[in-house]
């Protein structure tokens, strides 16, 4: 008689437990078919023709969960890495995105981006550069 009672005790928690569950995500307006959080940021403002390329990359990657042009986020912005480099780092520049980086700007490391060709990635670093 008492498993019978504790069962039906349990049930009884377990049931309200879900209505509240349910009545959460209602109030916070969910709506599970809508995945406008998982999009890119934008990357704003149209670049010159000649570093289109670099622009397009960027605002296709992940780059821009990290960065942001005008300021820090998880790493500098664009901005500041263009005010502390020069056209002559362009190719360490784009080792750095391939292959990842620490150091230089504080201790939280640049992730490897392997995916990404150093063709591609020199065009991303001539774009940065052009922010100057």
């Amino acid at each position: 008689m008492k498993r019978i009672i504790l069962a039906v005790a349990f049930a009884a928690v377990l049931t309200s437990c879900g209505d509240k569950k349910k009545e959460a995500v209602e109030e916070t307006n969910f709506n599970p078919a809508d995945t406008s959080f998982t999009k890119q940021p934008e990357v704003t403002g149209e670049p010159a023709a000649e570093f289109k390329k670099g622009y397009d990359l960027i605002a296709a990657s992940d780059c821009l969960g990290c960065h942001k042009i005008d300021e820090k986020l998880v790493g500098p912005s664009y901005k500041e890495v263009a005010a502390k480099y020069t056209n002559k780092d362009v190719a360490t520049l784009a080792t750095k995105i391939v292959e990842g980086g620490k150091g230089n700007w504080g201790e939280v490391p640049m992730t490897a981006h392997p995916a990404v060709t150093k063709e591609d990635a020199t065009e991303m670093v001539k774009y940065i550069l052009s922010l100057k």
